[in-house]
């Protein structure tokens, strides 16, 4: 018995069942949709939403975990809620913290990537994973996952970067990529309007104006990077589109493959380097 090739498949691109030989999608116009690595490549990264946020704050605890694994004796063990198991600096920097000393002392301009994936004790790792899961499903929604993670990933370059310029020191966290989403909702909002664009635009300034009322009242909040990711996460919203004024095309998975592609890359390094530094 020989077994019988599939004559049809769904568009890697608009999610549309199509036959395999056609040479562009009649749908979205992607052309060659039957190809291999359209089907097979890193375009899958962008499939399915729970593996993918399950995957993001993997990382992030991952992450947490190693930070403390480098220097178990500079760990805090302390009474504060807020500083309880909290990793001491020189792990963090080895890792990829950014702010002017690791950028203008080491040139670590990578570390603008990687201080996403890093936090500083237990609860602010908690916090960021819980804003994540609350924001991150809106967004994919209305945007799309591969457009979702590039606001999340540009987002976080955008307000660390302002926070560089800002002339933070020293400074790590999701809660600049996370803020990111914030903004593309916010954007979302006030653009679609309507009863619905209206109740988002609502609930997320609430959450807004909550993260700008807990930097002014907590002390060690980088309120640059919060308000940077934020205004990154409108001009991407703005940028991108959404997906009732733009359907999520070829061109923003690539964008998304390209920004999972250099996380990688650099959470890597950071981890090699700093095993290497630590360990050797």
């Amino acid at each position: 018995m020989t077994a019988s090739r599939k004559t049809s498949l769904l568009c890697p691109n608009c999610r549309r069942l199509i036959s395999r030989d056609e040479p562009s999608c009649p749908y979205c116009g992607l052309g060659s949709p039957g190809s291999w690595w359209k089907n097979n490549g890193v375009l899958r990264l962008f499939h399915d939403q729970d593996s993918f946020l399950t995957g993001l704050s993997t990382i992030n605890i991952a992450l947490f975990v190693l930070s403390l694994i480098l220097n178990p004796r500079g760990m805090s063990l302390g009474m504060n809620p807020f500083g309880f198991l909290s990793p001491d600096n020189r792990s963090l920097l080895l890792l990829g913290a950014t702010g002017t000393m690791p950028i203008e002392a080491f040139h670590r301009w990578w570390s603008l990537v990687s201080a996403s994936y890093l936090h500083g004790s237990l609860l602010h790792l908690i916090f960021n994973l819980i804003a994540l899961r609350q924001i991150g499903p809106l967004v994919i929604q209305e945007y799309g996952l591969a457009r979702m993670f590039s606001i999340y990933t540009l987002g976080g370059i955008g307000g660390f970067l302002l926070s560089y310029l800002a002339g933070v020191p020293f400074t790590i966290g999701a809660s600049a990529a996370v803020c990111a989403l914030i903004g593309a909702a916010l954007y979302y909002g006030k653009s679609r309007g309507g009863s619905y664009g209206q109740q988002v635009y609502q609930q997320v300034g609430g959450w807004a104006m909550s993260i700008f009322v807990f930097g002014l009242l907590v002390p060690g909040i980088n309120n640059w990077a919060h308000g940077g990711g934020m205004a990154a996460g409108i001009l991407c919203g703005l940028l991108l589109g959404y997906q009732e004024n733009r359907r999520e095309m070829l061109s923003h998975r690539l964008l998304g493959a390209t920004c999972a592609a250099g996380t990688i890359l650099v959470l890597l390094w950071s981890v090699a380097t700093s095993a290497i530094y630590r360990f050797f």
